[in-house]
């Protein structure tokens, strides 16, 4: 059982603002901030090489606590300043090319989806959409029939940005292992929200952030590879944090996933990732999926009985995401009336996941995020805000 009002002290941003807005970017609770804060204080008056040194055995175990929340080993875990850039290192890295296929699903984010059709239109690798099952999600039995030897790449997210549904991604990872195709996860809203194996889901490659779900800071982010799969995926970019050893004439990559590193860090950022790791842990993850779904549960159902309002959310498993529209109301309309109330929701545009909006005709929607932290009355707060919209 979570102890909602410990975590509600913990977070000094509840006595300013209902914060709906995880999905963006949450509320981060005091260890996080007081470990980034008092990093930053010591390098103001060390200096910042001397600091990095200072806080050697901390930073090192940031990617053994990512370790222990993804369930993989740290030297397949690699920092980077935000999951794009991370997912970046990944995707570019793979080397596909004309005559390959990238399978992926409708409701792949924006980012994802312009470095698709960035390799189609440069390298003639060609893009196929995977059709939805009735739910929403991707259909895995579609996935089975699309497949043929051309198929190199098989990529997801496991929660998209503008629905509340869950993709089958341990499903996909079993589709993608028995036919020995490569998996890129995107993870960024899922880390943190609900449990996330990478053994168990079978993925070659995540990325993830620490902004959302995690409650760590923005600007940071990182990548996993699993060690297997290592050489099969080359660095878009090296540099001498990718490197062991460079000579004149040669040079040899790290044996780990800091090949994928850069040298420069944000270093008070990295500690402030690792200390909202370390939080999520000793929470409980389990505790904090179960408290998610409960609250966005109760914010769905109240949204649709709201007149005027339709809850616009897909698949078979939901999560703490809820999007929605209000007849006669912009979502950006909707989201400024919102915050006067101190309230914080956001939304999704077209663009935001382009497949997905133009097949089912969407120019927008609001999307409030819920997280463990929010209190049962402030579900109320705000559903009576959008009532009074409606």
């Amino acid at each position: 059982m979570i102890d909602v009002g410990a975590l509600r002290a913990d977070t000094p941003g509840v006595e300013e603002v209902i914060h709906l807005n995880n999905a963006g970017s949450a509320l981060m609770p005091l260890p996080v901030v007081d470990s980034i804060l008092g990093y930053l204080d010591i390098e103001v008056r060390r200096g910042g090489y001397e600091t990095r040194e200072a806080f050697s055995a901390e930073i090192d175990g940031v990617c053994r606590s990512i370790g222990r929340l993804i369930n993989a080993q740290p030297e397949e875990i690699a920092l980077a300043d935000n999951a794009t850039r991370a997912w970046d290192m990944a995707f570019y890295g793979l080397g596909l090319g004309s005559g390959d296929r990238i399978l992926t699903t409708s409701t792949e984010y924006v980012s994802n989806w312009v470095a698709y059709l960035h390799l189609r239109d440069t390298r003639g690798v060609t893009v196929d959409v995977v059709p939805d099952a009735p739910t929403g999600e991707i259909d895995t039995e579609a996935l089975r029939r699309t497949i043929d030897g051309s198929v190199k790449l098989i990529t997801l997210n496991h929660v998209p940005t503008n629905s509340g549904l869950v993709n089958p991604a341990e499903e996909v990872g079993a589709i993608a292992r028995s036919h020995g195709i490569l998996f890129l996860l995107d993870a960024c809203q899922s880390v943190g929200q609900l449990p996330v194996d990478v053994e168990t889901i079978g993925c070659d490659m995540l990325a993830a952030t620490s902004r959302k779900y995690l409650r760590g800071p923005r600007g940071q982010g990182f990548l996993y590879v699993r060690n297997s799969m290592l050489d099969r995926v080359t660095p878009p970019l090296v540099e001498l944090e990718s490197a062991s050893a460079v000579t004149p004439d040669s040079y040899e990559l790290r044996d780990s996933a800091r090949r994928f590193e850069t040298w420069e860090k944000n270093y008070a950022n990295v500690l402030g990732l690792g200390t909202a790791v370390d939080y999520a842990l000793d929470i409980g993850i389990e505790p904090i999926w179960e408290r998610i779904r409960t609250l966005a549960r109760t914010m769905r159902e109240g949204l649709g009985s709201i007149n005027g309002v339709t809850v616009r959310d897909l698949g078979a498993v939901q999560c703490g995401i809820v999007t929605f529209d209000v007849e006669g109301r912009a979502p950006d309309e909707i989201k400024e009336l919102l915050r006067g109330n101190s309230i914080n929701v956001s939304t999704s545009t077209s663009s935001s996941s382009p497949v997905d909006m133009h097949q089912r005709g969407l120019e927008g929607l609001v999307r409030a995020s819920v997280h463990a932290y929010n209190a049962e009355d402030e579900i109320d707060v705000f559903l009576g805000a959008v009532a009074a919209l409606s």
